[in-house]
């Protein structure tokens, strides 16, 4: 499908789309599913185990959760995330999940067309994102029931397809193929645009230079979506959004689109993290998983005698592990942290649930270097190491706390510390809307600062960003944010038909 009708708008150079949505991940998949009219309500039968909540959605029982005041419904709620909405919603749709309990959603679903928010989500790939390029041999770290989206359940949707769901945890493979039917049941393809790459979000000013600038955006050439029903919005144009999509003839055709509001939903597994290090652009030096299969399966690691050497003290690096040894590879595992850090993933995965990480954290604790002098062994550990060096001979520089060096070789590094989002797309790729000005956002230590309950962010008007860019890695959590922008922006929407209807509001729209 086009994404845009190559067309010069006569006359009005002011049409723009009200929604923008970058990133086709879970997190654009909910948010374009809430826009496009679904609405949450309390179902007739159910009750909440929580009753200060019960009661609470019982005084507005006929209203949407979109409808409500999501800051009322969600104090006092606690959660594993530090977005109040993504708890609220959490609960709505698995109610004391972290208890153990496995109690049905307390919302069902109703379809109203006249709420529906014209918008696009642009993705790189088919929807799913990032899902569709993970390593399909291991299993998620959630259940497969939290990493569903609204209105399909996972588990009816594998048994309609007949896969064999084997535990509570599937492959990624198995998430990215719902994913991608979740768009198409809901009839939410006339959203989606793949194959498409943005160079540049920017916000257009309209105020002393608006002349100026009216002339110069007259003269691009401009191009716009077809709009379902034909019709043209008179909306704010804020932001100017440029890219190219990728034909199926391999060409790049440009494309420029204005939106009224951009929300970010591009996950973070843009860029991997680095250890800024000498020799660390070596060819023999990876970043990511991907890589590490494709050299598995073409067999360049076959026969070699030297370990792989691996960087990385999350599950990422524990699944290399992992993968490593089910190719009866030899392992080098170095790592920053002591085996006794509480902050180590391990730490926070039941045993029964997670055994094949718990075999890692064993080995790591029980294969060190300071046990096993046999280097030779399927697997060592280096805890509280640090990468000094790459060499071109394929050898590692490796420094201990105490400050001994040690010299390694290996036939291939992975280096797993992590991924960072990639904005570079926005201006001073979006270090100015974090937490920490002038610093590049990170999940953890950096997100994006966001108003907790529109996620709008506090210091860009009229931009918005959910999922893992405001710290919920969790799809079981990112289903929140889509919930506060579309209760946002039909707000929004509303008081501009108001104003409209009563004949205030101008040609450009209102803010």
């Amino acid at each position: 499908m086009p994404l845009i009708e190559e067309t010069v708008l006569p006359g009005d150079s002011l049409l723009t789309l009200p929604v923008v949505v970058i990133g086709n991940g879970p997190s654009g998949i909910c948010l374009s599913y809430l826009l496009s009219g679904y609405r949450p309500y309390l179902s007739p039968e159910a009750i909440h185990p929580n009753p200060v909540l019960h009661t609470k959605l019982e005084e507005a029982r006929h209203l949407s959760i979109v409808d409500q005041d999501l800051e009322y419904l969600s104090e006092g709620l606690e959660g594993r995330s530090s977005n109040p909405v993504a708890v609220l919603f959490d609960t709505l749709l698995h109610p004391d999940a972290d208890f153990g309990y496995d109690y049905p959603p307390v919302l069902h679903w109703k379809l109203e067309q006249h709420n529906y928010i014209p918008h696009i989500v642009l993705g790189k790939g088919p929807p799913g994102g990032a899902w569709h390029s993970m390593e399909g041999s291991m299993l998620t770290i959630s259940f497969g029931d939290w990493m569903e989206l609204p209105g399909l359940s996972f588990k009816e949707w594998a048994a309609s397809k007949r896969r064999n769901i084997k535990s509570d945890r599937v492959m990624p493979e198995e998430i990215a193929c719902y994913y991608k039917h979740y768009v198409k049941v809901m009839g939410l393809q006339k959203n989606f645009r793949d194959n498409v790459y943005i160079t540049s979000v920017s916000r257009l000013y309209r105020g002393k230079d608006d002349e100026d600038r009216s002339q110069r955006n007259e003269d691009i050439s401009t191009q716009h979506l077809e709009m379902e029903d034909g019709q043209k919005s008179l909306i704010k144009r804020n932001w100017e959004v440029r890219g190219y999509q990728r034909a199926t003839d391999g060409s790049h055709v440009p494309f420029c689109l204005f939106a009224e509001n951009v929300a970010l939903a591009t996950g973070t597994f843009d860029s991997p993290g680095r250890l800024q290090v000498e020799g660390e652009d070596f060819p023999f030096v990876l970043h990511s998983m991907s890589d590490f299969g494709a050299a598995i399966s073409k067999g360049k690691l076959r026969g070699k005698a030297d370990p792989v050497l691996i960087v990385g003290a999350g599950l990422t690096a524990a699944d290399a592990v992992l993968c490593a040894c089910n190719n009866n590879i030899p392992v080098i595992h170095v790592f920053r942290r002591r085996v006794t850090d509480t902050s180590l993933i391990f730490k926070q995965l039941p045993k029964k649930l997670y055994p094949e990480y718990h075999k890692v954290y064993h080995m790591m604790c029980t294969q060190s270097h300071t046990v096993d002098s046999n280097q030779h062994s399927a697997y060592t550990s280096f805890p509280e190491h640090n990468v000094l060096s790459f060499k071109p001979e394929m050898k590692c520089v490796l420094q201990s706390a105490s400050g001994l060096k040690k010299i390694l070789k290996f036939s291939v590094a992975l280096v797993l510390i992590g991924s960072h989002p990639n904005l570079f797309f926005l201006k001073d790729q979006g270090h100015s809307i974090g937490r920490h000005s002038n610093q590049p956002i990170t999940c953890k230590g950096n997100p994006i600062e966001i108003d907790p309950y529109t996620y709008e962010c506090t210091k860009e008007a009229n931009l918005f960003a959910l999922g893992p860019l405001v710290g919920d890695n969790f799809v079981r959590f990112l289903k929140g944010g889509a919930l506060g922008i579309a209760r946002c922006l039909a707000i929004r929407q509303k008081k501009k038909h108001e104003l409209i209807e009563s004949g205030d509001g101008g040609g450009d729209g209102v803010p």
